[in-house]
């Protein structure tokens, strides 16, 4: 029996980024849906979206970055 602690560690982040995304909107929203109504909670959405587009396009940018620099590596 071998343990790949990579692995773990991988799957396990990613376990927690759902998680936390989960909670985020679905626990957060619903209590902004159940305080103030639903053009509160569609708002709340809206603005939660809006902020993940920037942190999207610096994991993007770092994505690219990384997949050159690998690239540029193999001469």
């Amino acid at each position: 029996m071998s343990r790949d602690l990579r692995s773990y560690m991988k799957d396990t982040n990613v376990r927690l980024i759902i998680g936390a995304l989960a909670l985020l909107f679905i626990v957060g929203d619903g209590l902004i849906w159940l305080i103030y109504g639903f053009g509160a909670a569609m708002m709340g959405l809206l603005c939660m979206l809006g902020a993940f587009v920037p942190i999207g396009l610096i994991f993007f940018f770092l994505f690219v970055t990384d997949w050159i620099v690998k690239r540029a590596g193999r001469d």
